[in-house]
């Protein structure tokens, strides 16, 4: 794939997977909600990396470390963010920390949360 293709092709999986993380949502899935969320950022900093710097994205999930990695200029507010969302990776995968993050997930939190990946996701896509 051409680098643009592979942009579109991050972008488009980002895309895809909002519409799956909102449905979610909608279900009350809240805490694979939030799980989802974090592929969202996750495929548009790749996207955004491969922008950047190379074709070769890092195999790697922590967001604020592809952020770093990509020189993408962020604040300590959004640094803050990509911190908590990359939780939201491990939290809902592994059994062990999962029964405690279903617990966390109210409506209320995952809303708040959903709305922040929507302000981020909005603000990544600028970039790109």
């Amino acid at each position: 794939m051409t680098k643009e293709e592979l942009i579109s092709f991050w972008i488009e999986g980002s895309d895809r997977d909002f519409e799956s993380m909102l449905h979610m949502f909608g279900s009350k899935d809240y805490h694979w909600a939030l799980y989802v969320g974090h592929l969202v950022i996750e495929k548009l900093l790749k996207a955004y990396y491969i922008k950047k710097i190379d074709s070769q994205h890092p195999f790697i999930h922590n967001l604020l470390r592809l952020a770093e990695k990509s020189n993408l200029d962020i604040t300590e507010e959004q640094k803050k963010f990509l911190v908590r969302v990359t939780t939201f990776n491990l939290r809902a995968k592994y059994q062990d920390y999962k029964n405690n993050f279903y617990k966390l997930c109210t409506k209320e939190f995952t809303e708040k949360w959903i709305n922040e990946i929507k302000e981020f996701r909005q603000w990544i896509k600028k970039q790109l």
